[in-house]
């Protein structure tokens, strides 16, 4: 036997001593494999989401921003701080900003009718879960919205208030089955009639802001819908080169001050909201679910390292008279502790790739159901399997070091 082993030998000589204790070391690495799929599995979910949410957000009109009455209140946990609300923005208020903008850009007009709208046609009907939205003729075009069928809204209709919709793809798949044509039929949105124009394509529910679950009609006739007794009306604008979104910006905020009639004294009672600060916000706020996992993951490897050592100082006491053995014939302490350090790095990789195949699994099956791409973390499985070797080094050290030290005379008289 060669005295210094390869370390091609030494996993061998690692994988035969784990065949031997197949129940611990299997104990051990489904441990390491737990604390390694919450790591990757995490990890990898989170950058699901975040495709999700570029995806979800880069159809929603990349050039154009909201002017609204308040800010996002998007918080994960209890950090963060409240939006602040001003006073509704009024109807009238929309109209003569829209009169008033001079910039080069398009304007449209909406306000949230209901959120939880049933829509009808003869003996079918929806979850009470649908959005209505009263928009004008510009709208579907600003925020992002495509026409599968149909038509989009007119500026005849906003003005005769027409009882015409446009409707997502999933309310179409609920009320008109066997590929019947919605254009044309009459259905009923929250008790009032409509005639059905156009049908969007699907954009999907990716992170609950599809417009699948729609239905869009004039603004006009959405007015005479609204339950709330001051409702408060939204504002895009949207500009064709992205260069000039900045001075648009400028020009809104200069212009609506003067429908508000605020002078140079008072500051802003409106917010100014870019169509990807959802996303932005939900990722800021994603690094916190990030610590949690990589702290609940080290928690459970910490917990699988001490039952590691155990098993590996175990593996010491019942393998005295082999170590014995190794040490009579000439292996020197430096190969006795490399022998053992392998061993436990060995279990180590075993449980890691387990888990690494599970969170990779795990997230993807979360990916899938976001309607985003496949996803292969590569940076994660790196990072998963140094923390499986780091851990087997820690965990065995102390065992290995032992085993070193053994006196070869009182370890060959071991029993």
């Amino acid at each position: 036997m060669s005295v210094n082993m390869s370390y091609k030998e030494n996993v061998k000589l690692a994988l035969q001593s784990i065949a031997s204790n197949k129940l611990r070391t299997f104990l051990t690495a489904l441990i390491i494999a737990i604390g390694i799929t919450a790591l990757i599995g995490v990890l990898t979910s989170i950058d699901a989401i975040q495709s999700s949410l570029t995806n979800s957000f880069s159809s929603m009109g990349s050039n154009s921003f909201n002017i609204r009455n308040r800010g996002l209140n998007v918080q994960i946990g209890g950090g963060g701080n409240k939006a602040k609300v001003y006073p509704s923005i009024t109807y009238q208020d929309a109209l003569d900003f829209k009169a008033r903008y001079a910039f080069s850009a398009q304007v449209s007009l909406n306000v949230n009718v209901t959120g939880g709208a049933t829509v009808k046609y003869k003996g079918e009907k929806t979850n009470p879960n649908i959005g209505v939205m009263g928009t004008d003729e510009n709208y579907l075009s600003s925020s992002g919205f495509k026409l599968a069928q149909g038509r989009d809204l007119t500026t005849q209709d906003v003005l005769l208030s027409n009882a015409v919709v446009i409707v997502g793809k999933e309310v179409v798949d609920k009320l008109f089955k066997n590929g019947q044509d919605p254009l044309g039929e009459f259905i009923s949105v929250g008790g009032d009639r409509f005639t059905v124009v156009g049908v969007l394509e699907s954009k999907g529910s990716s992170a609950g802001f599809g417009g699948d679950k729609s239905c869009f009609i004039p603004i006009s006739k959405g007015r005479s819908m609204i339950k709330q007794a001051n409702p408060s009306y939204v504002i895009t604008v949207s500009t064709k080169d992205p260069l000039k979104m900045d001075a648009a910006e400028g020009e809104a905020i200069a212009t609506f001050r003067k429908v508000r009639g605020l002078n140079a004294k008072q500051s802003d009672d409106f917010e100014i909201l870019k169509s990807d600060a959802v996303a932005q916000i939900l990722m800021q706020n994603l690094t916190y679910v990030t610590l949690g996992a990589i702290v609940i993951a080290l928690i459970t490897l910490i917990g699988a390292s001490i039952g590691l050592m155990n098993i590996m100082l175990v593996s010491v006491t019942e393998r005295t008279r082999e170590i014995g053995v190794r040490k009579a014939i000439g292996a020197t302490p430096s190969v006795i502790r490399k022998q053992f350090l392998m061993e436990a790095i060995v279990i180590c990789l075993i449980g890691g790739i387990a888990g690494i195949v599970l969170g990779i699994a795990i997230g993807n099956l979360l990916a899938l159901g976001l309607g985003a791409d496949f996803i292969i973390p590569w940076k994660w499985m790196g990072l998963g399997l140094t923390v499986c070797v780091v851990v087997g080094m820690l965990s065995g050290y102390y065992p290995a070091s032992k085993a070193s030290k053994l006196d070869p005379v009182e370890a060959l008289r071991y029993e």
